[in-house]
């Protein structure tokens, strides 16, 4: 039995494991970064690997896998149907949640299409805790609408509260009342809710959702790809799973949910995407749109190897000392910044530490995208590569008029077992001088605005010169060699 270590959100985080292979990384000068974030539109999904020194854009499909992971991988069986790799998939899915009816599908977005066409129609209404930029995509496509019913405590920046990614359960009582039963596609909760912080969802939230929706005679779905942050939290933070396994966790929730989707490069650090269910007549329900938009039934648009890295990781994941890797990480680094005044969101969730960009640049306004603004910054001052979730994540209203988020967050992801805490620890120092030096930051404009999931590949430039501004001042402080 291997000894178990939690570690407290004041201490030193402990890795759980030990470097074998390593990828060197560039870290360019700061001129030379000032023109990479310009031609890449200050959007930093458009900037290239090579001029990056810390890549923290994402925790998807960018974790180091396991040793085991990896030797699973050249066992694979690459047969089209009847393939042994999807029968240890399906296997390791029926050790960790208890469930034989698995569908596969290349990406947690590909599963969310494959929801979406299954359930939603024009005019039907999917109900969530709080929405992610492709889920809400994929809805409003088909003609349909996501209501977000967050309980209000969700959208408080920085609070004591353990568990800001629940339902309003009030809220979602009325709202399926008003709605009528027939017109709502689905309730979705998202575990560690994306948008709003990586922020968890008590288990007697999910299970509350669920005996509502059973009352109603509306699909329940979770969206699991957080869930092994979530369980993380549950685990230390909610006294009624603190002596729940964590497989009895994963397999109560899975006997309660219809429908659970998630994407494998986050669940279980590999590649693709599955839908399972306890009752076979859900899955029966979406099976034949895999064939259509996927590939065949034991597959599913993925490669093999990543199928049995996919369910080795499931295994792990059942593992405190697995999923415990990223929520001490960003509880480390959302501390020290918190210490020095940084902005940030408590409690730390899952995923990354996030920028409160909003107080960090309260002068500039929604519409010149504050959060994309500190996110060039911080790639100026270190090389470090963040993500927008603020209003440049957001699409447009039917009429055209901007949609402003409720909060404007720079996510800063920590990748599973990739970087180490002088990395860490570097980029907290990076951050603390971009807030010393914030009010030489300025706001964003479009030169190139897609019509939905602009933060993907819409382009921008600076207002004003700021960006030279602010390399003046870190030449000042640092010279031109960092």
């Amino acid at each position: 039995m291997s000894v178990k270590f939690y570690i407290p959100e004041n201490q030193v985080p402990l890795e759980m494991h030990k470097v074998r292979v390593v990828q060197k990384l560039n870290l360019l000068p700061v001129s030379e970064r000032m023109k990479a974030i310009q031609d890449a539109g200050n959007n930093t999904f458009l900037l290239q690997n090579r001029d990056i020194y810390m890549d923290m854009i994402t925790d998807s499909g960018v974790n180091a896998m396991s040793d085991k992971q990896v030797a699973a991988m050249n066992v694979a069986d690459d047969s089209y149907a009847g393939s042994e790799t999807f029968n240890r998939l399906k296997a390791a899915v029926r050790e960790v949640f208890g469930v034989d009816n698995v569908l596969p599908a290349h990406q947690g977005r590909a599963a969310e299409n494959i929801l979406a066409e299954t359930f939603v129609k024009p005019g039907t209404f999917a109900l969530m805790n709080f929405h992610f930029t492709t889920t809400k995509a994929h809805i409003t496509r088909l003609g349909g609408e996501v209501i977000e019913l967050i309980d209000k405590k969700g959208l408080i920046p920085q609070s004591d509260d353990p568990f800001k990614g629940n339902f309003d359960l009030k809220k979602l009582r009325s709202t399926i009342k008003e709605k009528t039963p027939d017109k709502i596609a689905f309730v979705r909760v998202e575990s560690g809710t994306n948008l709003i912080g990586g922020q968890p969802v008590s288990l007697e939230n999910m299970l509350a959702v669920c005996d509502i929706c059973h009352e109603a005679g509306i699909p329940s779905v979770l969206d699991a790809s957080l869930l092994q942050d979530n369980i993380y939290f549950m685990k230390i933070r909610e006294p009624r799973c603190k002596y729940m396994s964590t497989q009895s966790i994963y397999q109560l929730l899975a006997s309660r949910f219809d429908i659970i989707y998630f994407s494998a490069r986050k669940l279980g650090f590999s590649r693709g995407g599955f839908i399972i269910s306890t009752d076979r007549k859900w899955t029966d329900m979406m099976m034949e749109f895999v064939p259509l938009y996927e590939g065949f039934l034991t597959y599913g648009g993925m490669e093999v190897r990543s199928i049995e890295a996919a369910a080795q990781g499931l295994l792990e994941s059942l593992d405190m000392d697995y999923i415990s890797q990223g929520p001490e990480f960003i509880a480390y680094l959302a501390k020290e910044l918190d210490d020095y005044g940084v902005p940030v969101i408590k409690p730390a969730g899952g995923l990354g530490c996030h920028l409160n960009c909003s107080e960090i640049v309260p002068d500039i306004p929604h519409d010149q995208y504050p959060a994309a603004a500190v996110g060039a910054a911080v790639f100026i001052a270190g090389g470090i590569r963040g993500m927008e979730r603020g209003t440049m994540s957001e699409q447009r209203e039917p009429d055209g008029t901007e949609r402003f988020a409720e909060l404007e967050l720079l996510r800063l992801a920590v990748p599973r077992r990739v970087f180490t805490l002088s990395q860490i620890k570097y980029c907290a120092d990076r951050v603390k001088w971009v807030w010393d030096n914030r009010k030489l930051i300025g706001g964003l404009r479009w030169t190139q605005e897609p019509r939905v999931l602009r933060f993907f590949f819409g382009r921008m430039e600076e207002i004003g010169y700021w960006q030279e501004e602010l390399v003046a001042k870190f030449k000042k402080d640092f010279g031109d060699s960092l």
